[in-house]
């Protein structure tokens, strides 16, 4: 199923590639081949980049659809499994109904299941839409099925709004025994509606909603985003928040001084820093700016901005028993993580921190795998997942691999911490994100993943950076999903790790921001990984194919702890598989990440490391020596 499933992404990649030889694709117009065609010249760069576009934005839609189609897949087969599961260790009686019912509890997409064992069948949930012919005509089909002992699966059925699709599991002994089901699908629209917002083919966030206002990047200069591609040149801010960082510690007679004037409605600050963010409730943040870089000689005074969810030698390889891993998870030997396995599995002394709408804390393919995190945007509630991007990320992470549960993480013991930065909308605020990385930081993050962004170079965010990598922190994050070279922040930091996104047959996925700032390339089209209901769902985005990287990251600490954060990434980068034109580029960096080749090379440098131990040992007792002695004069 996997070779499939690579097959149709190359076939996907070669549609791509044909795409800007078809005149009839996207708008229809199709634009003179040359200048001098009987059109002026600024028409013809005109209707290019509008056909680029029209493009661009079809690629997009085919990779949410590909998302929606395999998370469709990964709903059947989860169920399908569990079903089976069901059937091999229940009892009889009550406790096959309690059995029945306890399942159901923990997948609510499991809205009404028939169970037939022995000739008794016990039944459980309610038929959605009970005089609907449609879906009384697939569960009768399906039931036929079962008396034949045969599989069914249906196509998806409509009701009100909702896809709902009918299953048969057929049990092994008796004919007529096993299990029907009708399975709530929503999934697949709350991934479709994730998607449109993270390959941003729509505008993302809406202006007017929580004040926000976009500019372009990096000025104050207004501009509108009417479509999902002009978010490749805008960055959006809170237009009543700015961020300032004194000169000097504030008294509290000079933070009422500052209320008054501005009418703040908040003031926050940023850790024991000299950083402030002030809300107010009547000024907008350009008329806060000139107050004040008038009346305090900031170091600095900016907008608020908004950051954006954007998912051999010697090692015998490791093939996991998780049921969603052969079928579906073409990621991870793709960058050789089951010969990887063989020389490092990571450590739980190593957090790698991610940055995201939280996780889902009690899902059971996390189970054991997270550490306790927090919430920036709620203080004192759990980092909860409310949007399903973080646990999605701390999956390809940290999902419990050889449990014969859904899918396989690519770190069998480190373990995730999670911090709430993103908000319900999916968006946080600089704030957020700067206070997030100085508590992973504080709370013993060694990687941290920020598989977030924006075009807006903030100094704000840029000191929290810098606070976690003069304390060794491996700092990694998202390119971003428009497609552009514009510099994306915080990947575009020279202290983080930049990330940008692969298809199945190596080539740069469509939606990928690249630019000289990317360091290297890792898998992003299609990722199977955990979510939210304790469910499963494939996204695509450059915010997939970062916490491949942060997972590598967790496992060369592992295995070497005493390599700084520099020498962490010198070693990714060194030992990354080449991919485009010869040595380093704009589209891949490095290459794509080879987990056995970075791990062999952290082991190598451990060795090295013991082998010097003894002589390191007596250079330091020497001048330990040396100290005393010179201290007692003698």
């Amino acid at each position: 199923m996997r070779r499939k499933w690579i097959g149709w992404f190359t076939a996907l990649a070669v549609a791509a590639f044909l795409i800007p030889f078809m005149p009839w694709f996207g708008s229809g117009t199709r634009a003179p081949s040359k200048p001098n065609e009987g059109q002026p010249p600024q028409y013809n760069q005109a209707a290019l980049k509008k056909t680029a576009a029209n493009q661009e934005h079809a690629m997009k839609h085919r990779s949410v659809e590909q998302d929606m189609n395999a998370t469709a897949k990964l709903c059947t087969t989860e169920c399908s499994r569990n079903f089976r599961k069901l059937m091999t260790k229940s009892g009889t009686g009550g406790a096959k109904d309690s059995d029945l019912r306890s399942m159901m509890d923990k997948h609510k997409q499991m809205v009404y299941v028939y169970w037939k064992h022995n000739g008794q069948a016990i039944q459980r949930g309610k038929i959605p839409a009970e005089d609907n012919k449609e879906i009384q005509a697939q569960i009768a089909q399906a039931k036929k099925n079962l008396a034949e002992k045969k599989s069914f699966v249906s196509e998806p059925v409509k009701l009100n709004g909702q896809p709902y699709i009918v299953l048969t599991v057929a049990g092994s002994k008796k004919n007529g025994d096993g299990i029907v089901g009708v399975i709530r699908q929503d999934i697949v629209n709350h991934v479709q509606a994730h998607q449109r917002r993270n390959l941003r083919i729509v505008p993302y966030p809406m202006e007017g909603k929580y004040k926000i206002e976009s500019v372009l990047p990096n000025t104050m200069k207004d501009t509108t985003v009417t479509d999902g591609n002009d978010n490749g040149n805008a960055s959006h801010y809170h237009i009543n928040e700015v961020v300032v960082k004194f000169r000097h510690q504030l008294s509290d007679r000079d933070l009422s001084q500052i209320k008054h004037a501005i009418d703040a409605l908040s003031i926050r600050k940023l850790g024991k820093t000299q950083t402030y963010v002030f809300r107010s409730t009547r000024k907008d943040a350009q008329s806060m700016m000139n107050y004040f870089k008038k009346n305090w000689n900031p170091y600095y005074v900016e907008p608020h901005y908004l950051y954006l969810t954007n998912e051999t030698a010697g090692a015998a390889p490791i093939v996991p028993n998780d049921v969603l891993y052969h079928d579906y998870q073409w990621n991870l030997p793709v960058i050789e993580t089951e010969k990887g396995w063989g020389v490092s599995k990571g450590s739980d002394k190593v957090l790698v921190a991610v940055l995201d709408t939280g996780v889902q804390t009690d899902h059971p393919d996390l189970a054991g795998k997270l550490h306790a995190g927090t919430n920036i945007v709620t203080p004192g509630e759990a980092p909860e997942d409310d949007v399903g991007h973080g646990t999605h990320v701390a999956g390809i992470i940290a999902a419990v691999v050889n449990n014969s549960e859904g899918v396989a993480g690519l770190s069998w013991y480190n373990k995730v911490l999670p911090v709430k930065v993103l908000d319900s909308s999916g968006a946080g605020s600089t704030y957020s994100v700067a206070e997030g990385i100085i508590w992973a930081t504080d709370n013993g993050a060694k990687v941290i993943n920020m598989s977030l962004g924006n075009y807006a170079e903030a100094e704000f965010l840029h000191d929290a950076i810098k606070y976690a990598f003069d304390r060794d922190v491996v700092l990694i994050a998202a390119s971003g999903n428009d497609n552009t070279e514009r510099p994306g922040y915080p990947a575009a930091y020279p202290e983080v790790f930049a990330v940008a996104s692969t298809d199945p047959d190596g080539s740069k996925s469509s939606f990928s921001n690249y630019g000289d700032y990317i360091d290297v390339a890792a898998p992003g089209a299609s990722i199977a990984s955990t979510y939210p209901g304790s469910q499963y769902a494939a996204l695509s985005g450059t915010s997939m194919a970062s916490p491949h990287v942060a997972a590598l990251a967790g496992l060369i600490r592992s295995i070497n702890p005493k390599l700084t954060n520099t020498q962490v990434m010198d070693i990714m980068r060194n030992s990354a598989h080449d991919l485009g034109t010869k040595g380093k580029d704009k589209y891949f960096g490095h290459g794509q990440i080879d987990v056995v080749k970075a791990l062999n090379a952290a082991r190598q440098s451990a060795n090295v490391s013991l082998q010097r131990f003894p002589q390191q040992v007596e250079n330091r007792l020497a001048a330990i020596a040396k100290k005393y002695n010179k201290i007692s004069g003698k």
